[in-house]
């Protein structure tokens, strides 16, 4: 049985222009349906076994390393020199994040304790938590700047209180104590007769109120209902605004907990988030495209203006009263004490902070900030946040401990909280968020190239098989009239030697 090619070319140009069609759909459809995988992903929800175990429980290790800047010259220093610090570190200690007390609520909130633990890392850190350095003693030094407006008299007494409990300007003691607390009778007097002056109750140490404690009440979206709000913050410990700052604008609670963003980034998004160690909402930029281990990333950067004045960025008046441009104060959210928050070693601040203290050296690298997401799920891949805690220190009249202290912000110690995506749960997010998306494109496009060609290709045998058949009915058609001439040649020689005959 003879095979008829111009009706199975005209088959292969159906069954190739479906193809087409299957393509084109497939190139319509597959974002949808990649979306749709996306917001279901990433919905605050118990249903969502990985995305949901991967904001309960943070399963990514993540490490607070710590720097101290140890004083070289405190004797020097008491008399008016210039400060001069040696950093010490990092002493690592790893962070186990865990949420507690969740709760969901109808109006498509969920709320939540997140508590933290800090675990001492040897094998990662530079030293021991036995080595001793010496720092400013915030009791005293921190104190004394708080008292200055007092009466002489009453500045005497305190003065006599700290000679009392053998309380000096500076203290030399282990990281261990320091960290997490030393014992102190002035801090077991302050608790005792002035309850509430000081941030813990039990022993004084740089950390200690954060150890085994939450970080407050946090009340969040789960993006049911709108997908652009999980994540976002919907109240802080009851409160859908602070009071610690002096503008509504710097009160606001903006964006996230600081763990996770909305999907479906772009390079105009920013990065915004509320900090309660930082007393107030932070806010991070686009910087650059990047990549980690195969997966795109936005990185985000903190912008020379999150801490700078009033005076250099007005909308910064709020957090003021300030000092020089790089320093965030907190002192209303921290018992009134003379701190202050900025980058470390002073990176993005005023340069003459540097020319107040000896042994600095700010570089992007070692002391930028940065958070590395994944802008089609908002999850972070890398985050490095660094922040540094400096004491404003001076002297004081009456208070013979401060000595001849020039006025001086001074660094005491600096952190950086860090922690990046790795091992199965990188694997797995490459593969549904990378790898799956990548072979979607190329069937989308493979379907569509497919039926391309295989059109193409149909369409020239169908062309090449019209162009047999008219050739074979034109070589047909010739013989034929061949024939036809022949005959007539023979009949008419015929006829001619008929009459000749007949003449005859």
């Amino acid at each position: 049985m003879a095979i008829n090619k111009a009706k199975v070319a005209i088959g292969f140009i159906v069954a190739g222009a479906l193809t087409v069609v299957f393509g084109l759909v497939f190139l319509l459809v597959g974002p949808v349906v990649m979306k749709d995988q996306v917001i279901k992903n990433t919905v605050i929800d118990p249903q969502n076994q990985m995305s949901y175990t991967m904001w309960k429980d943070v399963p990514v290790p993540f490490f607070m390393s710590v720097y101290f800047f140890s004083v070289l010259n405190p004797r020097e220093v008491l008399l008016g020199e210039k400060p001069m610090v040696e950093q010490r570190g990092p002493f690592v200690y790893r962070k186990r994040i865990q949420k507690d007390n969740i709760t969901f609520h109808a109006n498509g909130t969920v709320s939540y304790r997140e508590y933290r633990r800090y675990f001492f890392e040897p094998s990662m850190s530079a030293g021991n938590e036995s080595e001793t350095v010496t720092i400013p003693n915030m009791l005293v030094l921190g104190a004394a700047v708080m008292m200055e407006n007092l009466p002489f008299p009453v500045r005497l007494m305190i003065s006599a209180t700290f000679k009392t409990f053998k309380e000096g300007p500076f203290l030399t003691k282990t990281v261990g104590e320091l960290m997490w607390g030393y014992d102190s009778g002035l801090v077991d007097f302050l608790n005792k007769y002035l309850p509430g002056m000081l941030p813990s109750t039990g022993k004084f140490g740089l950390f200690a109120e954060f150890n085994n404690s939450n970080t407050g009440l946090f009340t969040v979206h789960t993006g049911q209902d709108d997908i652009r709000k999980v994540h976002k913050v919907d109240s802080w410990n009851g409160l859908t605004k602070l009071s610690n700052w002096n503008t509504p604008q710097c009160n606001m609670i903006n964006g996230t907990a600081g763990q996770m963003w909305p999907p479906f980034m772009t390079r105009e998004t920013t990065l915004p988030f509320y900090s309660p160690d930082a007393c107030r909402s932070l806010e991070l930029v686009y910087q650059r495209d990047g990549e980690m281990k195969g997966i795109p990333l936005f990185r985000y950067v903190a912008l020379k203006t999150m801490f700078a004045n009033g005076t250099d960025y007005a909308p910064n008046e709020g957090f003021c009263p300030c000092r020089q441009s790089g320093l965030l104060n907190v002192s209303s959210c921290r018992h009134n004490s003379p701190v202050f928050i900025s980058q470390p070693h002073f990176f993005n601040a005023d340069p003459v902070l540097l020319d107040f203290v000896q042994g600095l050296k700010p570089t992007e690298e070692e002391h930028g900030l940065f958070i590395d997401i994944h802008p089609l799920t908002g999850v972070p891949l890398n985050v490095s946040i660094r922040l540094q805690l400096n004491l404003y220190m001076k002297r004081v009249s009456a208070i013979t401990e401060t000595g001849k202290i020039a006025e001086v912000v001074m660094p005491m110690i600096w952190f950086e909280e860090s922690g990046y995506i790795d091992g199965p749960i990188l694997d797995t997010f490459h593969t549904n968020l990378v790898v799956l998306p990548a072979v979607m494109d190329y069937m989308q496009y493979g379907f569509i190239a497919l039926g391309l060609a295989t059109i193409l290709i149909a369409c020239l045998v169908h062309h090449r098989v019209k162009r047999s058949r008219s050739n074979v009915t034109l070589t047909s058609t010739g013989e034929d009239n061949a024939a036809v001439s022949d005959e007539e040649r023979v009949k008419g020689a015929h006829d001619h030697e008929t009459k000749k005959y007949l003449k005859n």
